[in-house]
């Protein structure tokens, strides 16, 4: 094939993945009239925007705007009983309702297509009532007239800096994985941060046409401590001279492919080797292009640019590093267009960190940098509704994701959404905190196992959720058998959420660490998306409903055990129960196939002792001591697993002057119980067993909602009324129960306080790799340091 046919099946291929964006060749010279932008592709539920906020860089505009998302949302509403449930009858109703929530919307996109978008948005708008647009950046001036003009909207200019500040407090406050570390030939090459409880303070060091290093406090509290006129368009205006290359990306695809050694007069050629005295290595730059004045040889374009790419990065770096130490700031972050993401960028200035700090500080990236100064212009212009008051989450079926720049990967990679890129966050319900309870809120990290590190275990975990889509697709489209359209809404969520892990496949740090929880909330959102907010409602009711049935026999039962022979039969009760998972295959399998499929069934399949992970007899050895003040129970499963499992185990603890606060999913997931959910099974037992009853009247047992509507359980995002009443109960148990909250999640979660992990391995891959089969128990009890 000709370097021309190449060419054009590139294009080719790139219209073909982008889809919603057709461009012609007069998009690269100048603005571009032809692009056509499909409203539920960029720019999504633009007829809702509110208010606006905009970024114009050099070469790039990030576009902000703030909406109101109209969506399905599932509701339970009790029945109202009076004594005995016909048999007929169920517990409660399902109704799916409309439900109205904030949104904040990201557009990235370069400022050749910024008349185009200018016009679809006015062309979309419907019901803003807004007349300002907050601008920031150096393109906000020259752009002024052609915004007020298309839109109609006063452009109101903020300072950059600060709205920098404001967008990167923002990032750090609410995604989990915004910073990396940047490893080149590792695997992964990036490797996420946590993110510390408290932010502050941290060094910004913003590299656009010059470098420009600020102290940040606070929210509000920052200083421009330093700076230099040497930064990104150094590089750009000296490799415009040196390599007649005018495009910024296209210099760094130079540097990739240089050999600054070539150009560099490194230690060795002065001494022959290294300068031991000085410790000083012999591959170490003594002097940038300095080969150039003792050689008459012609250098590549590469090389130079190569050459000088190091040459302005060791100095940022070092810059960097005296004033993080001048100011004992450990934390560095990096930013501002001469980065984005390139890896050849972030290696250099990587490596020149880790040199002059001799790896007492770590260079971080942050995934949403290009959107640092958009989101601080929106939070500026939004300041009387205090966006800050709430948390808010990444939409995983409306972004991007982070990308690999270099030009060797895959090139699903470099199509991306063709020229435009998108960043969703979602405001939430509640302000989520961390659990008072965590050991060491700066250490945690909630997964267990990072598939970004481990490609055996992430080709499994991705082909399995990829094998389970038909199954998800029929539950989705069974939820909802009054809807016409529920089977093409069903078909447009498996096409979405397969693109997302076909997507995963090739950069599996797109959206941060990539986990078995992240996949699980990735499904959600794309299900949500197309409005199916709750699956598996109707299975959850009908299992609920059977289950209560067999309460007072399970308790019974267990009444006339001994104390030993029931605290057993209690823990086997609560793993059995956990048995009833629809999220794994092979239970669900089997459920869809037997019907008659129950408790009892269950406990049989459970691993006889010792189990895979046994601590019951230290557990058995401590219900002999004095009871525990208080017990936060994260709960799991509807029907046998809650009713049958969980709560007689929880009044066993109530028996014993134990209190306890029962822990549920704010929204749904698979079938795990909801709060509202949980509310009603509850009062329908209380009505069936006193020592319940007596619980909920005496406030010695609470239902609080965990914050989380994932099958996992990140305890460094939790409902802040959860974590005020666990605090002032003065808790000193907590119970995490199922494989999502207790294996994939908080399997090496240090806490303050006693713990029980417990949990059925319901998936013979998994079970095999932790050396035990399926069915294998985990039951981990843990004793706080001393």
């Amino acid at each position: 094939m000709t370097q021309g046919a190449v060419g054009t099946a590139m294009a080719a291929d790139r219209t073909k993945a982008v889809g919603a964006v057709r461009t012609s060749r007069s998009a690269r010279d100048g603005l571009d009239k032809s692009i056509t932008l499909p409203p539920d592709e960029i720019f999504r539920n633009l007829e809702n925007a509110k208010s606006f906020a905009i970024d114009i860089g050099g070469s790039l505009t990030k576009l902000a705007y703030y909406s109101t998302v109209q969506h399905k949302v599932a509701k339970v509403r009790s029945f109202d009983h009076y004594g005995k449930v016909p048999d007929d009858e169920p517990l409660y109703e399902i109704s799916v309702q409309e439900e109205i929530t904030a949104r904040l919307h990201f557009v990235k996109f370069e400022n050749a297509y910024i008349e185009t978008c200018l016009d679809f948005i006015k062309a979309h708008l419907v019901n803003t009532e807004t007349k300002v647009i907050k601008a920031t950046g150096g393109g906000a001036h020259k752009f002024k007239n052609l915004i007020e003009k298309k839109l109609g909207l006063k452009v109101d200019k903020e300072d950059e800096m600060t709205c920098l500040i404001k967008g990167c407090n923002f990032v750090l406050r609410n995604i989990p994985h915004e910073a990396f570390v940047y490893v080149k030939h590792a695997e992964p090459e990036f490797r996420f941060q946590t993110t510390h409880p408290d932010i502050f303070p941290y060094l910004l060091v913003n590299i656009g046409s010059g470098v420009s290093i600020v102290r940040v406090e606070s929210e509000d509290q920052f200083e421009r401590i330093g700076g230099s006129s040497i930064g990104g368009g150094t590089f750009w205006g000296l490799g415009a001279l040196l390599t007649k290359t005018k495009r910024f990306d296209e210099l760094l695809q130079l540097a990739s492919k240089g050999q600054h050694t070539n150009v560099d007069m490194l230690v060795r050629d002065i001494y022959g080797g290294a300068y031991e005295s000085f410790g000083l290595t012999g591959d170490l730059i003594a002097s940038s292009f300095g080969k150039s004045a003792t050689t008459d040889k012609e250098f590549t374009k590469e090389d130079m640019a190569k050459s000088l790419l190091h040459m302005i990065s060791n100095d940022i770096g070092q810059l960097a590093c005296l004033y993080a130490k001048l100011h004992n700031l450990s934390r560095v972050y990096f930013g501002g267009f001469f980065i984005r993401g390139h890896p050849v960028t972030m290696h250099t200035i990587t490596y020149s960190i880790n040199y002059f700090t001799k790896g007492e500080v770590q260079a971080l990236f942050l995934r949403h940098e290009g959107y640092l100064g958009a989101i601080g212009a929106f939070l500026k212009g939004a300041e009387e509704d205090n966006p800050n008051q709430y948390s808010w989450g990444e939409n995983y079926a409306g972004s991007s994701g982070l990308m690999n720049s270099s030009p060797d990967v895959h090139p699903l990679q470099r199509t991306r959404s063709g020229t435009f890129d998108m960043l969703e966050m979602d405001r939430l319900e509640r302000q989520l905190v961390n659990l008072p309870l965590l050991l060491d809120a700066s250490s945690y990290v909630p997964d267990t196992v990072d598939l970004t590190e481990d490609a055996m275990a992430r080709e499994y975990w991705l082909s399995c959720f990829e094998d389970a889509l038909d199954g998800v697709v029929k539950r989705a489209v069974a939820s909802q058998p009054q809807s016409l359209d529920a089977a093409e809404r069903a078909e447009k969520f498996r096409q979405k959420y397969r693109h997302k892990l076909q997507t995963l496949r090739h950069q599996p740090f797109a959206y941060g660490s990539l986990t078995v929880r992240s996949l699980l909330d990735t499904r959600e959102h794309c299900l949500n998306e197309f409005n199916f907010p709750d699956p598996y409602s109707k299975v959850k009711q009908r299992e609920n409903d059977i289950a209560l049935k067999h309460f007072q026999k399970v308790v019974q039962a267990l009444e006339s055990l001994s104390m030993e022979e029931r605290q057993f039969a209690l823990v086997k009760g609560l793993l059995a129960g956990n048995v009833f998972d629809w999220g794994a295959k092979a239970v669900s399998d089997v459920l869809e196939t037997n019907s008659a499929f129950g408790f009892e069934e269950a406990k049989k399949r459970l691993q006889a002792r010792p189990w895979l992970v046994d601590a019951y007899n230290d557990w058995l050895e401590r219900l002999k001591g004095p009871p525990h003040k208080c017990a936060l129970f994260f709960v799991d499963n509807s029907g046998i697993d809650i009713i049958l499992g969980v709560f007689p185990f929880v009044r066993e603890l109530l028996s014993k002057g134990t209190e306890v606060i029962l822990a549920s999913n704010s929204g749904p997931a698979l079938n795990d119980v909801t709060c509202s959910e949980l509310a009603i099974v509850t009062e329908r037992i209380a009505a069936m067993d006193s020592v319940i009853r007596k619980a909920l009247e005496e406030d010695k047992l609470l239902l609080v909602q965990s914050g989380s509507s994932s099958p996992c359980l990140d305890l460094s995002r939790l409902d802040k009324g959860l974590a005020t009443v666990v605090w002032e109960r003065k808790t000193d148990l907590v119970i995490i129960e199922g494989m999502g909250r207790a294996i994939h999640t908080n399997y090496y979660a240090a806490l303050r306080c006693e713990s029980l992990k417990l949990a059925v391995i319901k998936n013979a891959w998994l079970a095999e790799r932790l050396g035990g089969r399926i069915f294998s128990v985990v039951f981990k009890y843990e004793m706080p340091p001393k």
